[in-house]
């Protein structure tokens, strides 16, 4: 149990900042790919050049992070149960329909094409996208009942600004926001990405090097 947890942090770390660099790095292999436009699950569509990377990523990516609950339950579980939980579940349930099933159900190039497959995928990704939109207001809350105040306050200003990302995300895609910096989808996915993981990123870290 020591071991799992202590390979927990290191895990979750590798998952987030993989997650980055992955969405950065990939596109420069991808002709036409705009990092700016375009949302990072294109990256893994049938005609895309880095698909299998990409798809090899993100069923790592999931793993990875399902080997963090057991750091995550070790760490919050005595100062509240009930958040712990439910921010595990949060955390698994993103593992697995933003990242497993992304590596299973791949997007088209063209959101005009829907298939079976990309409907899967829209499902999980929105329900994991959602759900891990809050860990950083659950870890806040954990954080503030542990005394830990300066943990507490960068995850509530993440979690505004990862919110207001995802907000900017959404729009994005609606045709009256075409042709204007609103319609960067990709550029808001992966700002709401990183303000997502900061909170767990600083904890990881602390973890790790004791405080």
């Amino acid at each position: 149990m020591e071991k799992m947890v202590k390979y927990g942090w290191y895990a979750l770390i590798v998952a987030m900042a993989g997650d980055i660099l992955v969405s950065f790095v990939l596109p420069c292999f991808y002709k036409g790919y705009s990092s700016m436009n375009m949302s990072i699950s294109a990256l893994g569509n049938p005609q895309s050049p880095v698909r299998i990377p990409f798809n090899i990523w993100m069923l790592i990516e999931g793993i990875l992070f399902l080997a963090a609950v057991p750091a995550l339950y070790r760490r919050y579980h005595p100062v509240s149960g009930g958040l712990t939980y439910t921010m595990i579940i949060f955390v698994a349930i993103f593992a697995i329909g933003a990242c497993i099933f992304t590596c299973f159900f791949s997007v088209n190039e063209s959101k005009e094409m829907v298939t079976t497959a990309s409907k899967i995928h829209g499902v999980g990704s929105v329900i994991g996208f959602m759900l891990f939109l809050f860990v950083p207001v659950l870890l806040a809350i954990l954080s503030f009942k542990n005394k830990e105040s300066g943990i507490g306050i960068i995850s509530i200003l993440c979690f505004v600004l990862a919110l207001t990302f995802f907000v900017l995300f959404v729009m994005s895609d609606k045709p009256e926001f075409s042709n204007t910096i609103i319609s960067k989808e990709g550029l808001w996915e992966r700002l709401n990405l990183i303000f997502m993981y900061v909170p767990l990123l600083v904890v990881s870290v602390r973890q790790i090097i004791g405080e």
